[in-house]
């Protein structure tokens, strides 16, 4: 038999297995252990140690995206057709589109508390009774606004964005001249396209030993290199238009609150008709238009710019 260790009754057994008591009783001795050369950071997600670690909650997420949620609602518009307008001190030539409001009202208002985020719910234009739905009915009724045709919201930074009360009604006033403003359409469809109409290909070279081949699109994957297939995302003939399309940074030439009528400088996506979402730009200064409805400052018409309105009436 294997010789047995000797008992060492005169030590104490490992510290974890004394009472808190008594281990209060041992003097301290110094751990020794390995000095690491790199600062720890504060979290493992920080990065940067400059910039303090990111927070997973949705306040820290919406806080993130302040910068780019606007102050204020916007607006629908529709797209009434393309026209042009002269500087008076410049006579440079602008192309310009006229937008017009119709039956702008607020329907509903989306707080932190209840929905997470801040909205507004914007209605516009008129729909029948008889063709909405019963929830849609008791909705536009709690609001005691008229049934609309399109109902969209607009995210807003903070509560006071929610200066626009419900039920009351957003004109042209709400824009000022020189203004930035972003807009928002479905393009217009173009059908089935091919690569050079679609994506702006150059084509096949027009030159001897072409055949047939002026507008293809020539090579749509490799052999090998690609596992012998086409890769997803491939830019290829196919539908073109028909999707929702942002312009950005248009400035605000003319407003016409009597007829809701707000002109911006260039194109708007969508043919004539469509509906528009109209909201200040966040690349650009936020304005310093209204946040209620009681701030905004209507601009008389003169007894010539009436009679020229019955004329055309």
């Amino acid at each position: 038999m294997p010789p047995k260790s000797p008992l060492n009754w005169g030590l104490l057994p490992p510290t974890f297995l004394l009472p808190s008591s008594t281990r209060a009783l041992l003097p301290l001795t110094p751990i020794r252990s390995i000095k690491s050369t790199n600062t720890p950071r504060p979290d493992r997600f920080a990065y940067d140690a400059k910039k303090p670690p990111l927070n997973s909650t949705t306040a820290s997420a919406l806080a993130r995206k302040a910068h780019s949620i606007p102050l204020r609602t916007g607006v629908l518009a529709l797209k009434r057709g393309m026209t042009a307008l002269y500087n008076p001190e410049t006579g440079k030539r602008s192309a310009c589109t006229v937008l017009q409001l119709d039956r702008n009202e607020v329907v509903a208002h989306k707080t932190r508390d209840k929905n997470g985020y801040f909205a507004v719910q914007v209605g516009a234009g008129q729909k029948q009774a008889y063709n909405v739905t019963r929830p849609m009915l008791g909705h536009f009724a709690t609001a005691r606004v008229s049934p609309k045709r399109w109902v969209v919201e607009f995210k807003v930074r903070g509560e006071e964005g929610l200066g626009v009360k419900v039920g009351e009604g957003i004109g042209a006033g709400w824009f000022r001249e020189g203004e930035w403003v972003d807009v928002r359409g479905v393009s217009r469809g173009m059908g089935f396209a091919g690569g050079m109409k679609r994506h702006g290909f150059h084509g096949q070279p027009a030159s001897h030993g072409q055949s047939l081949m002026h507008r293809g699109m020539g090579s749509a994957g490799g052999s090998q290199g690609s596992g012998s297939r086409v890769l997803p995302g491939k830019r290829m003939a196919g539908r073109m238009g028909n999707e929702r399309v942002t312009v950005k940074n248009l400035r605000v030439l003319q407003v016409d609150e009597a007829n809701g009528i707000v002109v911006v400088n260039g194109c708007v996506p969508g043919p004539k008709g469509q509906i528009i979402r109209v909201q200040d730009a966040i690349n650009k200064p936020w304005p310093k238009g209204p946040m209620k409805l009681e701030k905004i400052v209507s601009t008389p018409i003169t007894p010539e710019v009436a009679e020229a309105i019955a004329a055309a009436a």
